[in-house]
């Protein structure tokens, strides 16, 4: 098997073979490397930086340290806070805005890219899955058989509660929020409320960011910054009290 031709399949998300010695070896050095930032303990931001991106196989250098541990933080304020334990398949295909939030117990099944934007946030123990396999047992095969992936965006501004799955192929709009405990098996449009499993539409999000609203938005002093009107913890069970002609 031509393994550069092998490892192109899986980028383009079409049927590729996953328990060849190379792929099996850059999952190994993946989990290493989130083994290593896992079990960082109470290390400088910094060192927690560096070894994040070691994950991603992200080799941008760390700037030069500052005078004080202080300074030296606000060096990194940009850049995603990740709240270990964290497990990847290979890192280099997940990539993350600037002021990207994630909780602790994130996956990400990184066969294919997995983009979150720029200020998004995501609770406790939320799946990425872009990796899916042949729904055809013959064409499956276990680990001797094919499977693929598809991408996952999320955009800017968004926020994904706890204990979501997202599954392959899944667009979420920006500044759209999905509900605790969800199962997102298609696309959200921008500024969109969706909840349960599987997701359906709750209601639009009302804000000066999204165009359609026809405000000026000027900047984020003007949006609410007391949180969501509709608590995520709510939206399932307000979720029923929706007519079914939303339910899409």
């Amino acid at each position: 098997m031509d393994s550069v031709e092998n490892k192109k399949k899986m980028e383009r998300g079409e049927l590729y073979h996953a328990f060849t010695p190379d792929l099996i070896a850059e999952r190994n050095r993946c989990m290493h490397a989130c083994a290593r930032f896992n079990n960082a303990g109470d290390v400088p931001r910094r060192r927690l930086t560096e070894l994040f991106r070691d994950v991603l196989c992200d080799k941008t250098p760390l700037p030069p340290q500052a005078a004080t541990l202080e300074e030296d933080e606000k060096l990194f304020e940009d850049d995603p806070w990740i709240q270990p334990p964290v497990n990847m398949d290979y890192g280099y295909n997940v990539k993350l805005g600037k002021n990207v939030c994630v909780n602790f117990n994130a996956t990400f099944l990184d066969t294919c890219t997995i983009s979150l934007g720029s200020r998004t946030l995501v609770g406790p123990n939320v799946s990425f899955f872009s990796a899916t396999h042949p729904l055809d047992p013959v064409i499956r095969n276990g680990t001797k058989g094919p499977e693929y992936g598809l991408e996952i965006n999320i955009g800017e501004d968004c926020w994904i509660g706890g204990n979501v799955v997202i599954l392959p192929g899944v667009r979420i709009g920006r500044g759209s929020v999905v509900g605790a405990g969800s199962v997102v098996t298609k696309s959200v449009p921008d500024f969109t409320i969706v909840a349960g499993n599987p997701a359906k539409f709750i209601r639009k999000v009302e804000t000066a960011m999204d165009p359609a609203s026809g405000k000026d938005w000027k900047g984020w002093e003007d949006e609410n910054t007391h949180g969501a009107e509709v608590p995520v913890a709510e939206v399932s069970v307000r979720e029923a009290e929706q007519p079914t002609t939303q339910n899409k």
